[in-house]
Protein backbone atom coordinates (compact mmCIF):
# COMPACT_ATOMS: atom_id res chain seq x y z
CA UNK A 1 0.00 0.00 0.00
CA UNK A 2 1.46 3.56 -0.97
CA UNK A 3 1.65 5.83 1.96
CA UNK A 4 -0.84 8.58 2.17
CA UNK A 5 1.34 11.10 2.59
CA UNK A 6 3.36 10.07 -0.84
CA UNK A 7 0.81 10.36 -2.71
CA UNK A 8 0.23 14.19 -1.08
CA UNK A 9 3.30 15.00 -2.05
CA UNK A 10 3.47 13.71 -5.48
CA UNK A 11 -0.03 15.27 -6.46
CA UNK A 12 1.74 18.51 -5.03
CA UNK A 13 4.76 17.62 -7.50
CA UNK A 14 1.71 17.36 -10.59
CA UNK A 15 0.31 20.56 -9.54
CA UNK A 16 3.85 22.45 -9.20
CA UNK A 17 4.84 20.67 -12.82
CA UNK A 18 1.40 21.17 -14.17
CA UNK A 19 2.10 24.71 -16.11
CA UNK A 20 5.36 23.06 -17.15
CA UNK A 21 3.65 20.07 -18.76
CA UNK A 22 1.29 22.58 -20.70
CA UNK A 23 4.25 24.98 -21.93
CA UNK A 24 5.81 21.68 -22.95
CA UNK A 25 2.60 20.22 -24.64
CA UNK A 26 2.21 22.51 -27.90
CA UNK A 27 4.39 21.66 -31.21
CA UNK A 28 5.23 25.20 -32.03
CA UNK A 29 6.49 26.05 -28.32
CA UNK A 30 8.75 22.81 -28.19
CA UNK A 31 10.29 24.12 -31.91
CA UNK A 32 10.72 27.26 -29.97
CA UNK A 33 12.69 26.59 -27.20
CA UNK A 34 14.82 24.17 -29.73
CA UNK A 35 15.55 27.09 -31.76
CA UNK A 36 17.01 28.75 -28.41
CA UNK A 37 18.75 25.67 -27.61
CA UNK A 38 20.19 25.83 -30.67
CA UNK A 39 21.04 29.72 -30.72
CA UNK A 40 23.25 29.11 -27.20
CA UNK A 41 23.54 31.68 -24.47
CA UNK A 42 23.26 34.20 -26.84
CA UNK A 43 19.03 33.37 -27.39
CA UNK A 44 17.02 35.26 -29.79
CA UNK A 45 14.98 37.81 -30.33
CA UNK A 46 11.12 37.77 -32.03
CA UNK A 47 12.00 38.46 -35.52
CA UNK A 48 14.53 35.73 -35.74
CA UNK A 49 11.96 33.05 -33.76
CA UNK A 50 9.43 34.48 -35.98
CA UNK A 51 11.29 33.65 -38.85
CA UNK A 52 11.94 29.96 -38.11
CA UNK A 53 7.67 29.88 -38.22
CA UNK A 54 4.67 30.24 -40.40
CA UNK A 55 3.31 32.62 -37.34
CA UNK A 56 2.98 36.14 -36.99
CA UNK A 57 4.72 37.82 -34.36
CA UNK A 58 2.24 38.48 -31.76
CA UNK A 59 1.88 34.47 -32.10
CA UNK A 60 5.05 34.09 -31.41
CA UNK A 61 4.68 36.73 -28.91
CA UNK A 62 2.07 34.67 -26.92
CA UNK A 63 4.05 31.92 -26.57
CA UNK A 64 6.88 32.91 -25.39
CA UNK A 65 4.75 34.52 -22.73
CA UNK A 66 3.60 30.79 -21.99
CA UNK A 67 7.18 29.87 -22.14
CA UNK A 68 8.26 32.79 -19.88
CA UNK A 69 5.73 32.56 -17.26
CA UNK A 70 6.28 28.35 -16.94
CA UNK A 71 9.95 29.12 -16.35
CA UNK A 72 11.68 27.81 -19.49
CA UNK A 73 13.15 30.53 -21.02
CA UNK A 74 14.43 33.81 -19.82
CA UNK A 75 14.81 37.20 -21.49
CA UNK A 76 17.28 40.16 -21.16
CA UNK A 77 16.71 43.53 -23.32
CA UNK A 78 19.80 45.29 -25.75
CA UNK A 79 18.84 48.48 -26.98
CA UNK A 80 15.11 47.96 -28.11
CA UNK A 81 15.54 44.21 -28.98
CA UNK A 82 14.41 41.64 -26.41
CA UNK A 83 16.00 38.09 -26.24
CA UNK A 84 14.96 35.13 -25.58
CA UNK A 85 16.96 31.79 -24.04
CA UNK A 86 16.27 28.82 -22.48
CA UNK A 87 16.23 28.85 -18.27
CA UNK A 88 15.86 25.04 -17.55
CA UNK A 89 17.78 24.29 -14.64
CA UNK A 90 15.23 24.55 -11.43
CA UNK A 91 12.36 23.21 -14.28
CA UNK A 92 14.87 20.27 -14.71
CA UNK A 93 15.24 19.46 -11.04
CA UNK A 94 11.34 20.01 -10.01
CA UNK A 95 10.82 17.31 -12.87
CA UNK A 96 13.66 14.91 -11.40
CA UNK A 97 12.01 14.77 -8.37
CA UNK A 98 8.30 14.01 -9.78
CA UNK A 99 9.91 11.00 -12.08
CA UNK A 100 11.45 9.99 -8.44
CA UNK A 101 8.21 9.99 -6.65
CA UNK A 102 6.37 8.31 -9.54
CA UNK A 103 8.93 5.55 -9.74
CA UNK A 104 8.76 4.98 -6.06
CA UNK A 105 5.17 4.76 -6.32
CA UNK A 106 5.49 1.77 -9.04
CA UNK A 107 8.05 -0.09 -7.63
CA UNK A 108 5.90 0.05 -4.70
CA UNK A 109 2.60 -0.84 -7.02
CA UNK A 110 4.96 -3.96 -8.95
CA UNK A 111 6.66 -5.27 -5.35
CA UNK A 112 3.39 -5.68 -4.12
CA UNK A 113 1.88 -7.54 -7.42
CA UNK A 114 4.87 -9.94 -7.37
CA UNK A 115 3.72 -10.64 -3.80
CA UNK A 116 0.55 -11.48 -4.45
CA UNK A 117 1.54 -13.14 -7.52
CA UNK A 118 3.83 -15.36 -5.27
CA UNK A 119 1.09 -16.35 -2.60
CA UNK A 120 -0.73 -18.14 -5.40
Amino acid sequence: MIDKKEIKRTLQLFKTCGPLFLALGDNIRQNLLLDMANAGDKGMNVTELTANTHLSRPAISHHLKVLKDSHLIKSYKIGPQVFYSLDLKDNIKELKILIASIEAIVDKISAAGAAVTASL
